[in-house]
């Protein structure tokens, strides 16, 4: 079975798996984020710090309605004794599920595994998808090297804040900062905000280029 590509805009496929949770159907999870991350292999000192990390997180993710949900290559047996050995080393319970896949057909359906950086592993994906089951943003980290959590909570934020209030965030921005707001359509609207930016609440460097200041979440 050769490996699916997949891009931002695309149904998340649906599947059926066992997890250290119990039977899943991917699909059970619409209506909600779903941050779905693999990770190459169980007993691995990066992917453990990852799921460490990923747990401390747990309940920022909980707060932006995100279910978390981890694959690797693995047996569910694997799985199992090691989030154990996770939870005896540092008393951390790993709260999300991990799905076995131990044939490769999710990963492969995914795009998961990068050939010609192994056969036989899944690298570091992230697929951020909305709750209509759409991949809304997609982060590939290599083997070697461990996730920025705090990057994936960021941009999960960016998504739902753009959907929410119909505006872009900017480089480098973080929650509370000024979001930026798309250009006008129509010359009438540039001439608009060209005259008085401040009636629409806007700070602007240029007719194209405008930040707005959003109220602060409930």
């Amino acid at each position: 079975m050769t490996s699916q590509h997949l891009s931002i805009g695309m149904d998340a496929p649906d599947f059926t798996a066992t997890t250290t949770f119990g039977p899943i159907r991917f699909s059970d999870y619409r209506g909600r984020w779903v941050v779905f991350f693999s990770h190459p292999g169980d007993f691995t000192p990066v992917c453990t710090t990852e799921f460490v990390a990923f747990a401390r997180a747990f309940a920022q993710f909980e707060d932006l309605g995100v279910q978390l949900l981890g694959l690797s290559i693995d047996s569910n047996p694997s799985h199992l004794a090691w989030v154990y050995a996770i939870y005896m080393a540092t008393g951390i319970q790993i709260p999300f599920p991990v799905v076995a896949d131990r044939t490769g057909e999710i990963a492969r359906l995914y795009g998961m595994i990068a050939p010609a950086a192994s056969n036989e592993e899944t690298v570091r994906n992230v697929f951020i998808i909305d709750p209509d089951q759409k991949i809304r943003a997609i982060l590939v980290y290599p083997l070697t090297n461990g996730r920025s959590i705090p990057e994936i909570l960021r941009l999960v934020t960016a998504l739902q804040t753009t959907d929410r209030d119909n505006v872009l965030t900017p480089a480098n921005w973080q929650p509370g900062q000024p979001v930026m707001v798309p250009p006008p359509k129509t010359y009438s609207d540039l001439l608009a905000r060209q005259a008085d930016p401040g009636a629409q609440n806007l700070e602007c460097q240029d007719w194209f280029w405008c930040y707005r200041q959003l109220p602060p979440s409930p």
